[in-house]
Formats: C-alpha cells, sequence, structure tokens
C-alpha cells in the first residue's frame, strides 16, 4: 500500500500529514522532536487528504472542537496505544494530568511512562497530546513545542463555549474518537 504525504500551513507550523488510503498515520509540526523525515517509499500528494486538511482548517478557524477522521496508526506497543485512546477521551477546552492519564489507563504508577508514550504521539492535534499538563498545572514537554501547545491551549479555551454547545458526539466507526 502507497504511503502518500503532503504538508499543510497552519497558526502553529507547516504540518506533515502522512497516511495511506486506509486513513491518518502521522500528523506532525514539522521540526518536531519526532517528526520523521520523509522517506524515500512516500509519494507526495498535494491532493490527498482533503477531509483531513478541512477539519483542521475547521479547528484553527474556531469552528470544529473535534476530529472525526480514520486513523490507520500501526506503530507504537501496547500501552502507548492505551495512552494514545486515552487521549481521544480528552474533551476540547479540557486538560488533564500525566498522573490522571496513568490512573485512566489503570496504570496509576506510571505517570512517567505515560509522558513518554505522551511524547510519541504520531498523530498530533487530532490525538490530543496537548491536552496533558504536568502535576501542577504548568506546561511540560510537547513534541512541537511549548509555544505551539500552549497556543493550541489558549485555542481550545476560546472554543469551549463552542464545544459545549455542540455536544460530543461518537463519531461513525473508524474515527478518531474511540
Amino acid at each position: 500500500m502507497t504511503t502518500h504525504y503532503t504538508h499543510h500551513d497552519t497558526p502553529v507550523g507547516r504540518l506533515l500529514i502522512q497516511g495511506t488510503d486506509n486513513g491518518l498515520s502521522g500528523l506532525w509540526i514539522l521540526g518536531e522532536k519526532h517528526a520523521p523525515t520523509v522517506a524515500p517509499e512516500w509519494r507526495r500528494n498535494d491532493r490527498a487528504f482533503p477531509e483531513i486538511r478541512s477539519q483542521l482548517d475547521e479547528y484553527f478557524a474556531g469552528t470544529r472542537t473535534e476530529f472525526d477522521v480514520p486513523l490507520a496508526v500501526e506503530e507504537g506497543t501496547e500501552f502507548q496505544r492505551s495512552v494514545w485512546a486515552a487521549l481521544l477521551r480528552i474533551p476540547c477546552g479540557i486538560t488533564k494530568t500525566y498522573g490522571q492519564m496513568a490512573e485512566e489507563i489503570g496504570n496509576p504508577k506510571a505517570v512517567r511512562a505515560v509522558g513518554l508514550a505522551n511524547g510519541r504521539n504520531p498523530v498530533s492535534i487530532i490525538v490530543p497530546c496537548h491536552r496533558v499538563i504536568g502535576a501542577n498545572g504548568t506546561l511540560t514537554g510537547y513534541g512541537g513545542g511549548l509555544k505551539a501547545k500552549s497556543w493550541l491551549l489558549h485555542h481550545e479555551q476560546r472554543l469551549k463555549p463552542l464545544a459545549g454547545l455542540m455536544g460530543w458526539h461518537q463519531p461513525a466507526s473508524g474515527g478518531s474518537r474511540q
């Protein structure tokens, strides 16, 4: 199966979007700590991912509070995947601590491991790792940089009333909210 990629400009920087016909498998802010280098076998396709790009534009314009795109992430350990699934359950405008996330996945002593898994999230923004903060409420590491994390969290505070009015729903199967 062919892996496609494209770039998309946003207020937090240029994004690298990567995936296959099965769905989105990567979304990184260029320059992000764990962002991959474009592999020679990937094919650039600037017409790929129209729904993902449209939903990102709506989110950054302040008219979308959740994403409904198919994910096709094939990497990660079972533990990392459990953390990433838990991230999808954090609503827009809400933050949780690493300790709360460890509790949520049923492993309260795994706070540091949750932080490491959070940092390896291959689908930033859509799988909202930016919504996890330090126990004392401070912004802690973010692969896309603390400036981007701060921007995203402030943006989502502005969207919070919209999220409350729209309510939360489960997207069709294959969507990003699991």
